[in-house]
């Protein structure tokens, strides 16, 4: 036997990649929610305004922001030695990243 390692034990599994993938879709979704509930929930807009120059933006990017890093963080460690489906993952993740964009854009988020 050499000293080489089977090829096998060199495959890195994909799990931390997904979770990075799918947790920016989740992110993204999550700005999104959050910018139209905070416009049209007086209650929500005023607890979003965590800085008064900036208004109920300043805590919708800042709430986004960790449930990004919160869902990353919990994805990466449920699949960091897992092999998952990276093309569902990724669809996914694409998704919410389109409904995002959907949900930002006035005549759509207008309609909820």
């Amino acid at each position: 036997m050499s000293g080489v390692p089977h090829a096998d034990a060199m495959v890195t599994p994909n799990g931390p990649g997904a979770a990075a993938a799918l947790s920016a879709g989740i992110g993204s979704f999550a700005l999104a929610v959050l910018a139209c509930v905070a416009d049209k929930a007086p209650a929500v807009k005023a607890l979003m305004n965590i800085y008064k120059p900036t208004g109920p933006l300043s805590g919708v990017t800042t709430a986004a922001i960790l449930i990004w890093l919160v869902s990353w963080g919990l994805l990466q460690y449920l699949w960091r030695r897992r092999d998952v489906s990276l093309g569902r993952v990724c669809w996914i993740g694409l998704g919410l990243l389109v409904l995002s964009a959907l949900l930002t854009f006035p005549p759509i988020g207008d309609l909820l």
